[in-house]
């Protein structure tokens, strides 16, 4: 076992996005702009690694001003009384397992791991790069707002897709 590396999460080289059904017959990408993390690992290869991230609520970004200040308000994350969602865990065979914090409510979820590896940059620093896939339930965190259409389709899945690509720099 190797000594404790630290690593913060690089937001140049990194995205934090989610996709959700709409009408339920195509997807709506929105993305968290601003977000911080960081990593604790004993091994080269991340498995243990203790993980803490959080984004700010008011970066969200669907790439229409109107549904972010919807999604910004209290039918969906109450950007004004909870500024921040959060997540901490660990790495553990492929996953990363953890507490997420969203509004009032505070999950266990699991999410896929795929580890890219360990690279330095040309400026001398050592990156590692993960893609970090999968699905909560958005009521599960009282993100409860819905509509219902003419035809009876929702208008807002329940189930939302976080996909992340996140590289760390060592510190």
């Amino acid at each position: 076992m190797s000594n404790l590396t630290k690593w913060s999460i690089d937001p140049t080289h990194s995205e934090v996005s989610f996709k959700v059904k709409h009408l339920v017959i195509s997807t709506v990408t929105g993305y968290f702009r601003k977000f911080e993390g960081s990593a604790e690992s004993t091994s080269d290869d991340f498995e243990g690694a203790k993980v803490n991230f959080t984004a700010d609520i008011d970066s969200i970004d669907t790439n229409q001003s109107d549904r972010d200040g919807h999604l910004k308000s209290d039918d969906f994350f109450n950007a004004e009384a909870y500024p921040k969602l959060s997540f901490e865990g660990v790495v553990s065979g492929g996953k990363l397992k953890g507490d997420l914090s969203i509004r009032e409510v505070t999950k266990a979820i699991e999410l896929d791991v795929d580890f890219g590896g360990v690279a330095e940059d040309p400026y001398g620093n050592t990156k590692a790069g993960f893609e970090i896939e999968g699905k909560i339930s958005r009521k599960d965190f009282n993100l409860k707002w819905n509509a219902v259409t003419e035809a009876g389709s929702v208008v807002v899945s329940d189930s939302v897709k976080l996909i992340l690509s996140v590289q760390l720099v060592k510190q």
